[in-house]
């Protein structure tokens, strides 16, 4: 009997000392990806707020957003005016009035805006009302749609207050015919170092909202529509997560579904800036890819207030405005060849 009280206690006693040692593994494995996650997530918890950031070289736009959100405005009253700078730069000729035209002469806008709550509005092939921006957000307003097209979110822009004019400015309207002399159509990378804008902000609350406004691809074909106002590809906000947006050839961007990607790599504990990355080699790293023809960039902020951004090609740009600074920061890329 005292044998077998040895044995079983002995037993019971190997699998207490199994089991504690398992289960301290288990913490220690845990610890080890906190850890991880804490380092891949970067450690930025005292991140100044409020912040705005947008793709391209656009210090107006975004001392604008700040200007909001420094007045006490929300982050989407701060994308919405931000963008709408650049939607009223004529000299700007991928965004807005006079923004290049497609293949028929005419300018067309695309644009979407996303709140904190996951509301969103979006326009498609808008002519003649400058300010795409604010048409994409009565959408998400004061309609039960998420998108208007064409001749129907023209029509509804008026209904709103929204003036018609002439888009195609005379810079805009020379550039085109010259471009009908041999009327070749082929993808420009970085076009003026400027395209399409896309803007995210957080204010000082930490809710983060989301806007991209474009006149698209110079040239394109009548009815082309990119990937700027399609909800997850152009631009993406989870106000439990962060958001991002994208710029460059919208083709691609759609293909991967580009800005959505990039908040759900940060959800699942990656960086801004690591999601970013993912999200461009999903492009380059495509059987047949042809990257080296075009450019498509991301830029990003996760709850936290971190940025990222990354680019296929050199010379993509992020300006960031955040803690009394307004810069241009030029984006790592992946081509380095």
């Amino acid at each position: 009997m005292k044998r077998r009280h040895f044995i079983k206690n002995a037993s019971l006693t190997g699998v207490g000392i199994a089991v504690g040692s398992t289960l301290t593994n288990c913490v220690e494995a845990t610890s080890e990806e906190a850890k991880a996650e804490s380092v891949a997530m970067g450690d930025n918890s005292e991140a100044t707020l409020p912040l705005v950031i947008a793709t391209w070289h656009v210090e107006a736009a975004t001392a604008k957003a700040m200007e909001v959100l420094q007045a006490g405005g929300n982050a989407l009253d701060a994308v919405e005016q931000g963008c709408r700078v650049e939607e009223a730069n004529e000299k700007g000729q991928s965004v807005g009035k006079g923004g290049l035209p497609d293949r028929d002469g005419n300018v067309t806008l695309d644009a979407c805006i996303m709140d904190k709550h996951g509301n969103c509005g979006s326009v498609v092939y808008l002519q003649n009302i400058t300010h795409a921006v604010s048409v994409a957000r009565k959408v998400m307003e004061d309609t039960p749609h998420v998108m208007l097209a064409g001749e129907g979110a023209k029509q509804f822009a008026l209904s709103q207050g929204f003036e018609a004019e002439d888009l195609l400015t005379d810079a805009s309207k020379e550039a085109w015919e010259k471009w009908k002399v041999e009327a070749k159509y082929k993808p420009i990378i970085n076009i003026e170092n400027h395209d399409t804008i896309g803007m995210l902000a957080i204010d000082k609350n930490g809710d983060i909202s989301g806007a991209c406004t474009t006149s698209g691809l110079a040239y394109k074909m009548g009815g082309r529509v990119g990937d700027s106002p399609i909800i997850g590809s152009g631009l993406f906000v989870d106000n439990e997560i962060g958001a991002a947006v994208a710029t460059g050839l919208g083709e691609e961007v759609v293909k991967t579904v580009g800005s959505f990607l990039v908040v759900e790599l940060m959800r699942q504990g990656k960086s801004p800036q690591a999601a970013c990355e993912e999200a461009i080699g999903r492009i380059v790293n495509k059987p047949n890819s042809n990257y080296k023809d075009f450019q498509v960039g991301y830029i990003a902020v996760n709850k936290k207030g971190e940025t990222g951004s990354y680019s296929i090609h050199q010379w993509f740009s992020m300006t960031k405005y955040q803690d009394g600074k307004n810069e241009q920061i030029q984006s790592d890329y992946f081509n380095k060849s």
